[in-house]
């Protein structure tokens, strides 16, 4: 039977379990066009996806662009720098102007919560949300699940530590509704100050101490301080944010042998992960970058239509 054509991905909370392990099984089969020699299918032929970032990106931004000129898409990259953004057009006449100029998808990221669902409110085409505020990040959940489901086979029943700026931090809040709705137990590790400040209603485990619960772990995934978005006043200090939360090499040695450490990126080195964690091949970091083109290929060809 055809699988129903999504209209939008702004959260993982629109996904049902079945929707989230049909989307991880085409990116695996994604994965493998990937492996070929010549890396592309004319699936997309004749779309045109267009990547509307207000704030700076690497991963999530070339890993779309190279995802839709893998499924033969062209692709329009919209810069708020050089646009008319700054003689002060609204996000709603940017986003009006870029569907008028031919695209047939956006992706959006943009500093304010909510604000990619306010364009799929105003256009006629699919949006994904490319990260909005602290809210939500979808495609890194997914790119997340699946390289998880690479490695351990299933993420029923694994015990997921999330380490670090919980409250500001979107990849969490994503994470945690994909880790959960897939079965994994996920435990929040980071100080009072660095967690939401109501947690009614996350599945969720609070841990104030990364050093209690580490050998339990299957995999320790590690956020960033995101100094943007206002943690410097909940840091106590910090060397003694390091000293707490920060994985180094002897931390890495009181995982349990099969745990692997994961990190959305960007990386600071010598602040949540140590220079030799992040080399070590127990870290997937690049693996999830590689997984990171798979899952937006996935997520493309789902929301333009194809069955």
């Amino acid at each position: 039977m055809d699988q129903p054509a999504m209209k939008h991905l702004l959260s993982i909370a629109d996904l049902d379990r079945g929707e989230l392990e049909d989307l991880l099984h085409l990116a695996g089969e994604f994965a493998e066009v990937l492996e070929r020699p010549i890396p592309k299918v004319p699936t997309l032929r004749g779309k045109t996806v267009a990547t509307v970032f207000f704030e700076a990106s690497t991963r999530t931004r070339l890993s779309f662009e190279r995802a839709a000129k893998a499924l033969s898409a062209d692709v329009m990259t919209f810069a708020p720098g050089t646009s008319s953004v700054i003689k002060g057009e609204s996000l709603k006449d940017t986003a009006l102007t870029i569907r008028a100029t031919g695209a047939d998808l956006l992706v959006v990221r943009h500093e304010a919560v909510g604000a990619a669902a306010r364009v799929a409110s105003w256009l006629d085409c699919p949006v994904i949300n490319g990260g909005d505020g602290a809210h939500q990040h979808p495609t890194q959940a997914l790119l997340d699940s699946l390289t998880i489901r690479q490695r351990f086979g299933k993420l029923d029943g694994l015990r997921i530590g999330i380490v670090g700026d919980v409250r500001n931090s979107r990849v969490a809040r994503s994470d945690i509704d994909a880790f959960t709705l897939l079965g994994a137990n996920v435990t929040l590790i980071a100080p009072p100050t660095l967690l939401p400040r109501d947690l009614e209603g996350f599945p969720v485990s609070i841990s104030h101490s990364l050093d209690e619960v580490i050998a339990d772990l299957d995999i320790v995934y590690l956020l960033r301080i995101q100094m943007e978005r206002g943690s410097g006043p909940g840091l106590p200090s910090l060397p003694e944010y390091v000293s707490r939360y920060g994985i180094d090499r002897g931390r890495l040695e009181r995982m349990s042998p099969d745990a692997v450490v994961m990190h959305p990126g960007p990386i600071n080195r010598g602040v949540e992960i140590a220079a030799y964690v992040a080399d070590d091949p127990r870290a997937l970091i690049l693996d999830q970058v590689r997984n990171g083109v798979a899952v937006r290929m996935a997520v493309l060809f789902r929301l333009l239509g194809a069955s």
